[in-house]
């Protein structure tokens, strides 16, 4: 791969099928004529209208239903140099979540770069310490990971730069796969900060990037409000929200998570913090089910489960899920007690995601009411046309 990018005189041109130019930071196969000439999968394209007026610049993949990922719309002359135009682009994102939102000022872990909501779409970098991780959802960025990987060493001299590939994306975008091996390395330990607390992790292993820094703010949020109470952390993963309500003078804390990996990081994270957490490896659903009669009912519940709708076929499986799951949960809090329930499927809209809380409320036979809603942190800003940018959503709500 050349590393200083596609050459302009060697670009492929991909036309519309249509004139009309849809919002958004994607482009789906059916809107897209079929090229004249072959093109290579993850290449950089010139984008024009059935017309042939120019539009912009894409990533093109012509075995994903994203066709295109838009780069850049309206100059020929973006993309002329692609290594110093993602340096650009990532420069921008830094800024914002240095300079403006001085991020260092509270965590060294954060996004650095969120995909379409910085227009890098495919692309998602977050920083843990002096670890970068790039995670790949689009072949394109894949195709210009050593463009990428030399911006951010200019942003971020000294730390290193490791690629991760989500499992979905390796299907879905056709990865070759012979690649993959030798391309993707392990990082080591690394230890991050976040609103006083420390956890060690390996950045590029495990679910995501290695953390969850979307759930930041809501994590210190929520652990405002437990002082005093019994807590229970549902789905809790390192033990983000368990860990920092402790530290916030919970009478007693308990997470529970199927993953005895994630268990084990959240131990020693307790560990780390000197903290007083009970984690318990069980499948959230048959634990709610034993806590009955008035022992350990919660005042203070947390539902945080992984992404249960996948795709849209699984989109009725998965928000029966999210129903069962939180009605299990207003079930066995106290009267009087607060909950606080998010959801990571970008299929499922927020007016959705607040009905279902409200049915559940129903099924479990509790009066519900919606004192807040919560989202990812300012590091993952959202686009106005692009829906699933806002895949975090969260309500904070108090019970009977």
């Amino acid at each position: 791969m050349n590393s200083k990018g596609v050459d302009k005189g060697r670009r492929g041109v991909v036309r519309l099928a249509t004139d009309e130019l849809s919002s958004g930071p994607w482009v789906y196969g059916r809107h897209v004529a079929l090229p004249q000439e072959p093109i290579d999968d993850g290449s950089l394209v010139e984008v024009e209208d059935e017309s042939g007026r120019f539009l912009g610049h894409a990533l093109f993949n012509a075995a994903s239903d994203i066709r295109l990922r838009w780069l850049s719309r309206g100059r020929k002359t973006d993309l002329d140099r692609p290594r110093e135009f993602l340096l650009r682009r990532l420069k921008d994102a830094d800024t914002l979540r240095r300079r403006v939102l001085k991020l260092p000022d509270v965590t060294n872990v954060y996004r650095v770069a969120h995909a379409e909501g910085d227009d890098l779409p495919g692309l998602i970098v977050d920083r843990m310490n002096d670890i970068l991780v790039c995670e790949h959802h689009a072949l394109g960025f894949w195709m210009l990971r050593e463009d990428v990987q030399w911006a951010l060493e200019q942003l971020y001299p000294g730390c290193r730069v490791v690629h991760r590939i989500p499992p979905g994306a390796i299907d879905a975008e056709n990865y070759p796969r012979r690649e993959l091996d030798a391309a993707l390395e392990a990082s080591d330990e690394t230890v991050i900060e976040e609103h006083g607390l420390r956890y060690e992790v390996r950045p590029g292993a495990g679910h995501k990037t290695g953390w969850f820094c979307d759930q930041r703010e809501n994590r210190l949020t929520v652990a405002k409000l437990a002082e005093g109470r019994d807590v229970l952390d549902i789905c809790c993963n390192a033990g983000g929200f368990a860990l920092q309500a402790a530290r916030h003078g919970a009478r007693t804390v308990r997470g529970v998570d199927i993953d005895e990996v994630v268990l084990a990081r959240a131990k020693d994270a307790a560990r780390l913090n000197r903290l007083a957490v009970d984690f318990i490896h069980c499948d959230a659903f048959p634990y709610l089910r034993t806590l009955t009669g008035e022992t350990g009912r919660p005042g203070l519940v947390i539902v945080d489960p992984h992404k249960l709708i996948g795709s849209r076929t699984a989109f009725d499986s998965g928000l029966q899920k999210y129903l069962d799951l939180n009605a299990l949960a207003f079930g066995v809090a106290r009267p009087g007690a607060l909950v606080a329930s998010f959801s990571c499927s970008g299929l499922l809209q927020e007016n959705q995601f607040v009905g279902m809380l409200f049915q559940a409320a129903r099924r479990a036979g509790r009066d519900l009411r919606l004192l807040g809603a919560m989202g990812a942190g300012p590091d993952h800003p959202q686009r106005p046309d692009f829906a699933r940018s806002r895949y975090l959503k969260g309500a904070l709500l108090a019970l009977d």
